[in-house]
């Protein structure tokens, strides 16, 4: 077996949110940039939309990735070039700025993104979807949140030419979707960066307290990329790993831990007339009514297979669902979890460990209560809600729904949006990076990917990372 040596500025490991703008800026800005992405270059052409192809060639262990704990919660990760925007809905939301204030306040960072979120939106094409691309489902739920006086609008999304394919979370299929992979790094590559796929990084190599080498393994040897600047955009769940596997960024007992994963949930209402959730952008609409409390209701939708797999009721309960489908529409409820957790590695494996707060499953129950109240004023028959114990509910009646308890064992549960296992503060005591993102106690080594965003942010992260990464490249470029 081979191995290659790359001289570079900089070494980029990862193609995410976090690591394809910090590539693409640092390149654009006269740095030579080495990428390092451990999976593949997926192309719109190969797209199929049918996730039984999709969900093993672009999801990190075909999406079943799952946290330990109460209850166990699917955590999918994207695999490839853009990492999980690859596979995401296209949401972009800034940073609330309570949330600003309170990483000011709490951690000492005093971050003004405006600039960088304004570069980043233009670079990926944000624009609020058109309502005749939101599907007939995202729309009724608008309709009946209008009917309440309730505070609900279109996405804003990063697309250019999106036709409404309805599968975003499969790969796009027209290459309308701007994901990392599509906009960042054909920046840097055209640019001069060169980016090395099939490449898992092993070894950070600081000697005297400065960096100077990243190890890799590909399947045709091994890569050696010298670089005194090495950004770690590996993911939340796995830069502690790569960090701590080479003695980098545990000193204050915090890598690995501060996990918070914006827990979701959907419920679904059958309607007489057809809905066809499958047509259109699947997360299209939103209500933050209840944003303040950490509630915030999200457009969700897939196609039929999909539905299928995802669709609570077993047995002929369920059948008739299925052949309900096309009248059956679906919505998601997004929790801002008060819960941490932390992840690890065990006997070379990785360990998600997490139990969902109880005041977090209070904030689903009061999330589907208010679901359960749009979906009926917007005509559904029926509402269904992914909690043990509580009944289809039909009539208009929410009855059952506001007086029940739920217990975070009752709720079937996903998550999307791991952040926090490297977080970033300016006291090294309770952070793993400072302000500029930078390793406490390691010059010239850097984190960028959802692992220094502090803590829940209440919304989808996308834009935040991007724009904490075009941040980085900005102030080392200077």
């Amino acid at each position: 077996m081979s191995e290659r040596t790359v001289t570079a500025d900089a070494c980029v490991i990862g193609t995410g949110a976090g690591g394809a703008p910090v590539a693409a800026l640092l390149q654009e800005a006269g740095w030579r940039v080495a990428i390092l992405e451990e999976g593949e270059r997926h192309e719109p052409a190969a797209m199929t939309a049918r996730p039984r192809d999709m969900m093993p060639r672009l999801y990190r262990d075909g999406g079943q990735l799952a946290t330990l704990g109460n209850p166990p919660i699917v955590l999918p990760l994207g695999r490839g070039i853009g990492g999980t925007t690859l596979v995401n809905s296209g949401t972009c939301f800034r940073t609330p700025p309570r949330v600003l204030d309170r990483w000011r306040t709490d951690l000492g960072l005093d971050l003004d993104l405006d600039a960088e979120f304004a570069l980043v939106e233009e670079a990926i094409g944000v624009r609020e979807v058109p309502p005749e691309l939101a599907g007939r489902n995202a729309r009724l739920v608008k309709e009946g949140a209008d009917r309440l006086g309730l505070s609900a609008g279109y996405l804003q999304r990063n697309a250019r030419g999106c036709v409404g394919s309805g599968v975003c979370a499969f790969g796009c299929p027209t290459g309308a979707k701007q994901h990392a992979g599509q906009v960042w790094i054909p920046r840097a590559e055209r640019a001069g960066a060169t980016t090395l796929t099939g490449a898992r990084a092993r070894r950070i190599v600081v000697e005297r307290g400065r960096v100077r080498e990243v190890h890799a393994t590909t399947s045709n040897g091994g890569v050696r990329v010298r670089a005194q600047t090495v950004i770690v955009a590996a993911g939340a769940l796995l830069t502690p790993g790569l960090l701590r596997r080479n003695g980098l960024g545990a000193a204050s007992g915090r890598l690995g831990r501060n996990l918070s994963i914006h827990p979701a949930s959907a419920a679904r209402a059958l309607y007489d007339e057809i809905v066809d959730p499958w047509a259109g952008v699947p997360q299209s609409v939103y209500v933050d009514e209840l944003a303040a409390d950490g509630i915030m209701l999200e457009g969700i939708s897939g196609p039929p297979d999909q539905a299928a797999m995802s669709t609570p009721r077993a047995g002929a309960e369920h059948r008739d669902l299925m052949l309900a489908a096309r009248r059956t529409g679906s919505f998601g409820v997004m929790v801002s979890d008060t819960a941490r957790g932390s992840v690890r590695s065990v006997a070379g494996r990785m360990v998600v460990r997490y139990d969902l707060h109880p005041d977090d499953a209070e904030r689903f129950r009061r999330g589907f209560e208010l679901l359960a109240r749009i979906f009926f004023a917007a005509g559904a028959r029926e509402v269904i809600v992914p909690l043990d114990g509580v009944p289809t509910l039909r009539d208009g009646n929410v009855e059952p729904l506001r007086r029940c308890r739920v217990r975070p064992r009752e709720i079937s549960a996903m998550a999307f949006h791991p952040l926090g296992t490297a977080r970033a503060g300016a006291d090294p005591a309770t952070s793993v990076v400072d302000p500029h993102l930078q390793l406490h106690g390691t010059p010239g080594v850097y984190v960028a990917d959802g692992s220094v965003v502090p803590s829940s942010l209440g919304v989808n992260p996308q834009i935040t990372i991007m724009a904490l990464a075009a941040r980085l490249a900005r102030e080392l470029s200077a």
